[in-house]
């Protein structure tokens, strides 16, 4: 199997639970047994996506078809899987009732807020790293100060912090599964005008006593999440996790429409979801607006799963790119910044920090 047609199986069997068509084309693939399950493992794997696609088969019944060994296997991680999303959700409701009885209810947002509203039919099937949460910008400071109060302290004991726009340093509570993110902001500046928390508090879900996003919401987060945030727009590439996330709240409310609402962030959200489309064999609620600059997108995309030469020439040189423009743009704004300047003073006087950054663009082999 090349790379696309690992990556295409693994999208098509984590729909199978919800589409009867895609779940008879996986079934014919699994009976004619030509399946590289070794790449099937690396790439989900590699896509924080092996509990789910394990979920989705056995939900099938469709287990019997794989290797015994890799059955044990998947059962094993999902089983850990499952224990550790357990705890982050016995976390995010403690977090939830001490911040509530100081007035300020967190708005839990991605892989957290999908396991609190029960999103998944099986909550092992998320895999998440840290518990997020945002406030409005009056909020923020009293609920940093309400965790810092309660034994919550920074992941990352350096001496100096960058001056965060969207969000607090990360924090940890010992004895804690998870880290925490409190986020006053969800985008870099150049969108944080278009969705921001005035926007979101308009229709916030409460399930419970818990506060959310509205599906909507949720959905267009999902995806600026890794195509804005992790740069996903310009390394053309797809996250099969934050993609079945979208594919699951397509179910819930209308994928095509949840951007309408944007400008500028219209056109990158909608070129993931055209991703989505393709990769879990074009289901009718993730169709998008097709368009000239959506259909370059896609060839791109295409490219780069069809050729490993090509997407890992492209994805070196994407990297290079965006190092040299962000340091440039931290630059930039350190002239006018004290806080910034103060920061990149002592960023670049860390030499493990200048090792790393060197790995990272590939002057310098780990």
């Amino acid at each position: 199997m090349t790379y696309k047609d690992t990556l295409f199986f693994i999208a098509k069997c984590l729909t199978i639970s919800l589409e009867e068509k895609n779940k008879k084309e996986i079934e014919e693939e699994l009976k004619a047994g030509n399946i590289d399950w070794e790449s099937i493992v690396k790439v989900s794997t590699a896509h924080l996506v092996f509990p789910a696609l394990y979920c989705n088969l056995k939900r099938a019944v469709f287990l019997h078809y794989l290797p015994v060994d890799l059955i044990a296997h998947m059962q094993h991680i999902t089983d850990l899987n499952r224990k550790r999303n357990t705890q982050i959700i016995a976390q995010a409701q403690e977090i939830n009732q001490l911040l509530t009885r100081h007035q300020i209810p967190p708005i839990f947002l991605k892989g957290t807020g999908n396991l609190l509203e029960n999103l998944y039919e099986d909550p092992a099937e998320r895999m998440v790293g840290d518990i997020d949460f945002i406030f409005s910008p009056d909020h923020y400071p009293i609920a940093i100060e309400v965790l810092t109060q309660n034994s919550y302290s920074k992941v990352d004991k350096t001496t100096y912090d960058y001056p965060h726009f969207r969000h607090y340093p990360r924090l940890r509570k010992k004895g804690n599964i998870a880290a925490v993110e409190i986020h006053k902001e969800f985008l870099v500046e150049k969108y944080a005008n278009e969705f921001n928390y005035a926007l979101i508090a308009k229709d916030i879900q409460k399930v419970k006593t818990i506060h959310l996003l509205s599906f909507q919401n949720q959905l267009a987060l999902s995806i600026i999440a890794v195509q804005i945030n992790d740069d996903g727009f310009q390394y053309k590439n797809i996250s099969l996790r934050n993609a079945y996330d979208v594919f699951l709240l397509s179910k819930k409310t209308s994928a095509k429409e949840a951007f309408n609402k944007f400008e500028r962030l219209k056109h990158p959200l909608n070129c993931f979801l055209a991703n989505c489309f393709e990769v879990f064999s074009k289901p009718e609620t993730l169709k998008y607006h097709s368009s000239l600059n959506t259909n370059a997108y896609l060839n791109a995309f295409y490219e780069q799963a069809l050729s490993n030469n090509i997407r890992a020439k492209r994805q070196l040189k994407t990297a290079k790119q965006l190092f040299i423009s962000k340091r440039l743009i931290i630059l930039k704004k350190s002239i006018f910044n004290k806080a910034l300047r103060k920061w990149l003073l002592k960023r670049i006087s860390d030499a493990q920090w200048r090792k790393e950054k060197l790995i990272q663009i590939g002057i310098r082999k780990a």
